[in-house]
């Protein structure tokens, strides 16, 4: 994931989003409300649960700009200077923001903003960092380091667990307002828990259970609804997998008769698009929800709307 979003849009585009969405996710320019909890989130999922739990009572300010990878960003130094002055830092953990230790040991003295890691309490899977494809679930050899794989958030299930450990954040920093933080998480956490049940429900109605996906972002989603993910890259979808994976997984879509491969709208689709040409396969969008594109942004895309492709094309994908 490091380098994708570089590589894969054009600086003026950046440059465009950035500017277009300036207020809500460029810190940089971004006001501190002294009469409000002053939030700092480190990506998008974070930004959009503690806005809704938050509402009125919170200034939650994203720290990365549109369209930037968590993992491509280092933090300026008005970020630290607004950090220091907030009330509550939340960020993903299970090391998806490699830059938040040094961003925390660069916090002012005297500054009494808390750090809260919103995955706590999700048992973590371990995940491969390197690429390469895994049939069996073992180990690749040398030369692949096993990492926790950090895609929390795209299942439900690890999303309630995140929207309640960002509440009680809220009522701890702010506990005059904890009545209306509970009611609208309670609001969240229903919401939440519906999408859960619908991926439930209509998952388990599905005759196939195995997707090829471009990159290894969909564990926690698998783990949960019964599915298995072959991903043609590891955990960072810039790493180019080997001849003899590619070999093997083109072997997989058509020994099991797999009809769609999954790539993600913010990375390249060129190897989902040569895997798909070689075994007749259709290319479709599997959305990890590691930021909005400028399109989804426009059209008042959230969570809830992307997790609802998600579950459609899955569906349609595992007839």
């Amino acid at each position: 994931m490091r380098n994708v979003i570089k590589r894969i849009l054009a600086p003026s585009f950046l440059l465009m989003a950035m500017l277009v969405f300036a207020g809500c996710d460029n810190s940089g320019n971004a006001q501190l409300d002294p009469d409000k909890v002053n939030v700092m989130t480190t990506f998008y999922p974070i930004y959009e649960f503690a806005k809704e739990i938050g509402g009125e009572d919170a200034n939650v300010i994203n720290l990365l700009p549109a369209g930037v990878e968590p993992h491509d960003w280092t933090p300026r130094s008005q970020d630290i200077v607004n950090t220091s002055k907030s009330q509550l830092f939340l960020y993903n953990g299970a090391g998806l923001e490699g830059w938040v230790p040094n961003f925390l040991k660069g916090l002012n003295r005297d500054s009494k903003v808390k750090a809260v890691e919103v995955s706590q309490g999700i048992q973590l899977i371990e995940g491969e960092e390197d690429g390469g494809h895994d049939l069996e679930g073992e180990g690749m050899g040398t030369g692949h380091k096993h990492h926790i794989d950090p895609h929390t958030w795209v299942s439900p299930k690890s999303a309630i667990i995140m929207a309640e450990n960002i509440k009680n954040s809220y009522v701890e920093a702010d506990p005059q307002h904890a009545q209306a933080y509970e009611a609208r998480y309670a609001e969240l956490s229903r919401k939440l828990q519906e999408l859960d049940r619908k991926f439930e429900t209509e998952l388990a109605q599905v005759p196939h259970h195995k997707i090829v996906v471009s990159h290894q972002a969909f564990g926690y989603l698998c783990r949960d609804y019964g599915l298995e993910q072959h991903p043609i890259m590891g955990l960072s979808p810039d790493a180019e997998p080997r001849a003899r994976d590619l070999v093997e997984l083109s072997n997989l879509v058509k020994s099991e008769g797999i009809k769609y491969i999954f790539f993600e709208e913010l990375v390249s689709d060129r190897l989902a698009k040569t895997l798909a040409s070689e075994t007749g396969a259709t290319v479709s969008v599997l959305n990890p929800l590691e930021g909005l594109t400028q399109e989804e942004q426009e059209k008042g895309d959230d969570y809830f709307t992307l997790m609802d492709k998600n579950l459609h094309n899955l569906i349609l994908a595992l007839q």
